[in-house]
């Protein structure tokens, strides 16, 4: 019975069912008994009883047996406890493979890489478990080269061994080895997919992200899951791809898959990213079980769409139904106040931050600065970037500098000047907000050096690019570019529009 709650993945209940055998029947337990005891205290992470349990394994004499050993192993692993685990190990007087591997996998899930190898390496006949256990350590350590040295002397691989460095090298952001091995690999299963999908999503490349999709539905009997829908959704809202956004949200829907929080969360992220707040706020109103981030989400989709007031109402409600605002929040609450220039509310929310137990990052300290500078406060965000000191980073000073641009005071900006230029000497908006101000004061000769200081740091100016979706395709258009296949009926379309807006503008000043 015992066996049974724990194969089932009950094991409270098999934990509570021992004691009752204990306090009332006159059950003794075996070494048959216990690895399912550890394995339930270490699923369920019953700490209390896992030390009683360890006690009354000592008395009985089992902690010889290399099984309840192994089991306490495992357990203590969970537990995240390794020097109970490591100790428990070292008193073995036999071991197996699996006890081995199970010490690798600690050591390696708390970020010991050294530990981790040096097991490795003890280990008399290394399985396929161990290699993927080592691989995973190196690449969580961010040794991607390591990771590829052993896959190469691998004898054997699984799909585990694939995905794993898979997942290494779109973290490290060496997305053309992920995708030679993605291909590479004989067999897929969905984690795989969602591995390379969420790669791509990650390095923000979500063309290939999409492609990818699409390719797994038509090309795999597999279908996607709540992990590839929340990978995906990130991409469709970059590119604004609202139908193809439609489609999965359907699919959700279709597969129940709406019952997540996280899925419902990206949603609600994904149609406020492509302008459809109202079916935002649907899809968070329909929410039954919401979490801190998917009111964060709401919150954030009306401040970025300039919906500030609607932004401060779903934050108070948030509140009144009892939850917590974190660090995201209060960014989100920031970013509102800045769309809809809100000065007042946004000081009084920065200020009542420490309230709620959040203490200011940067990123909060940067939302402040861009209300005060956009609103005209110079003097005070001036202050506020002193009191961050060292910390400072370029965007903040990016940020002032493009406040002080749009109020003309070139005095204060060019305080900044010199370290934003340090911090970012390739962000060209720098220089040319600086060439700009000196243009508009007739000051030439600081116009020639802001363009000669710009050559020397190899700044260029960031080609305008735009997408927009049709018929369930994503155009992107870079300005310039004459290599679209379109290139010809588009300039003939532009010319035409270009007369026609002439034309009407002729009739108007005629009228």
């Amino acid at each position: 019975m015992i066996k049974g709650y724990n194969d089932n993945s009950q094991f409270q209940e098999s934990i509570t069912l021992y004691k009752n055998l204990i306090s009332e029947t006159l059950f003794v337990p075996d070494s048959y008994t216990f690895p399912f005891l550890f394995k339930s205290c270490g699923c369920y992470l019953a700490v209390k009883e896992a030390n009683q349990l360890h006690d009354q394994v000592v008395k009985m004499g089992l902690c010889s047996d290399m099984f309840v050993s192994t089991a306490l192993v495992d357990m203590y692993v969970k537990f995240g406890n390794l020097m109970f685990a490591e100790q428990v190990f070292d008193e073995m007087p036999q071991r197996n493979q699996v006890c081995w591997t199970t010490l690798l996998v600690g050591f390696a899930k708390l970020g010991d890489t050294d530990k981790s190898k040096e097991l490795f390496e003890l280990i008399p006949e290394k399985d396929l478990a161990a290699y993927n256990a080592m691989i995973d350590a190196y690449v969580k350590s961010g040794d991607l080269s390591a990771a590829k040295d052993l896959f190469g002397k691998m004898p054997e691989r699984n799909v585990v061994s694939w995905t794993t460095l898979i997942s290494g090298c779109c973290r490290n952001g060496d997305l053309v080895t992920a995708r030679s091995l993605f291909d590479e690999m004989s067999e897929k299963n969905l984690v795989s997919w969602n591995a390379m999908i969420s790669g791509y999503c990650q390095n923000k490349q979500s063309n290939e992200a999409l492609d990818l999709f699409r390719s797994m539905q038509s090309d795999s009997t597999l279908e996607p899951n709540e992990v590839t829908i929340v990978s995906i959704l990130p991409a469709i809202a970059d590119f604004g791809a609202i139908d193809f956004g439609g489609w999965v949200h359907e699919f959700v829907r279709r597969k129940k898959l709406d019952r997540s929080s996280n899925v419902c969360t990206a949603l609600v992220d994904m149609y406020s990213k492509c302008g459809e707040i109202l079916k935002a706020k649907q899809t968070f109103d329909d929410m039954s079980n919401k979490a801190t981030t998917s009111w964060n989400a709401m919150i954030n989709g009306f401040a970025i769409n300039g919906f500030a007031k609607e932004a401060l109402e779903v934050f108070n409600e948030m509140q009144i139904e009892g939850y917590k605002p974190n660090s995201v929040t209060f960014v989100a609450v920031l970013s509102a106040c800045n769309h809809g220039g809100l000065v007042d509310e946004g000081r009084k929310w920065f200020t009542a931050m420490g309230q709620f137990g959040v203490a200011p990052r940067i990123e909060h300290y940067g939302c402040m600065i861009d209300i005060l500078g956009r609103s005209g406060f110079l003097d005070e965000a001036e202050k506020l970037i002193e009191g961050i000191g060292t910390e400072v980073n370029g965007i903040i000073l990016s940020s002032f500098m493009f406040a002080c641009s749009c109020h003309g005071d070139i005095f204060k900006a060019e305080k900044v000047m010199k370290k934003a230029f340090e911090s970012e000497p390739l962000n060209d908006g720098n220089y040319v907000m600086m060439r700009n101000l000196y243009a508009g004061e007739r000051r030439w000769r600081d116009v020639e050096d802001m363009k000669v200081l710009m050559r020397n740091n190899e700044s260029k100016k960031e080609v305008g690019c735009s997408v927009i979706e049709i018929n369930n395709r994503v155009w992107e258009f870079v300005a310039g570019d004459r290599t679209h296949s379109q290139w010809e009926v588009i300039q003939r379309v532009l010319g035409q529009l270009g007369v026609h807006m002439k034309g009407k503008q002729l009739i108007w000043v005629k009228s």
